[in-house]
């Protein structure tokens, strides 16, 4: 059930509070950044009112992501369960941005919430490629080197994703070591870092989708996303190990 507070809260308030809290948007991706983040803020406004936790909002876009990778892998691919397929990812997607705003609308996050978002986050990277795998396999009877595509883009993704992670830990446990504030860096270019981010947008792979059913097509345009995905990964595991190289020097300085 909903608090008293926000029974005689509007939902246009509750949106209104969302949009002072959200957080700051430099360098994300062009979707994630102006639309999902929209979107998330409204889901999570109607989440608050309804009295649900963040965590339940996270199970519940867990379940529309999951289900509709379901789709892919038991049917065979046709023009309409493609974009039944990106609407529902675009949507679980859509909501595991209401999550964090909903969060911080309750007062913070907690570890186990931050826990279980992130591991779901890296689940659907594995199902979705996988999917997409068993799909070639048994519908388009791709038996060689097309199935090395989703192979390629789940390990790039992957290793993406938990450098991501791990290299902003590090980052903030270097900070406390120092005694200083953590500020997560945001690039030095916020219009440049927003445009080449854009083949890492999981949106962009989400409505990738549309093209389901028309085998040719989706295989390329996801051939040209992975691709891009490996590149851009490559690029910054060697920016991410300069930075943390930088941040050894500097903490060796302090001792000596």
């Amino acid at each position: 059930m909903s608090s008293p507070e926000s029974q005689r809260e509007s939902y246009r308030a509750v949106v209104a509070r969302l949009a002072i809290a959200q957080k700051p948007g430099r360098g994300a991706p062009p979707y994630s950044r102006w639309v999902n983040r929209r979107l998330g803020r409204l889901l999570g406004a109607a989440a608050y009112l309804l009295g649900l936790t963040p965590n339940q909002v996270t199970i519940i876009s867990a379940v529309f992501t999951f289900s509709s990778l379901v789709l892919v892998i038991v049917i065979a691919p046709v023009w309409w369960l493609g974009i039944l397929v990106a609407f529902l990812l675009l949507f679980g997607y859509a909501l595991d941005s209401a999550d964090g705003q909903l969060a911080r609308l309750r007062g913070g996050g907690s570890k186990s919430g931050e826990w279980l978002d992130h591991v779901v986050d890296a689940t659907k990277v594995g199902v979705l490629h996988s999917a997409v795998l068993i799909s070639f396999y048994r519908f388009s009877g791709e038996r060689g080197i097309v199935l090395l595509i989703p192979l390629v883009y789940m390990v790039s993704s992957f290793v993406f994703f938990f450098g991501m992670i791990l290299t902003d830990q590090l980052r903030r446990l270097a900070a406390n070591e120092a005694g200083a504030v953590y500020a997560k860096p945001s690039g030095r270019g916020g219009g440049l870092q927003t445009l080449v981010a854009v083949p890492t947008d999981y949106a962009i792979l989400c409505l990738s989708f549309v093209l389901l059913g028309f085998h040719t097509a989706f295989v390329i345009v996801y051939l040209l996303l992975g691709a891009a995905q490996a590149v851009i990964t490559a690029a910054v595991l060697v920016r991410w190990w300069v930075q943390l190289r930088r941040i050894d020097r500097e903490a060796a300085a302090r001792k000596a």
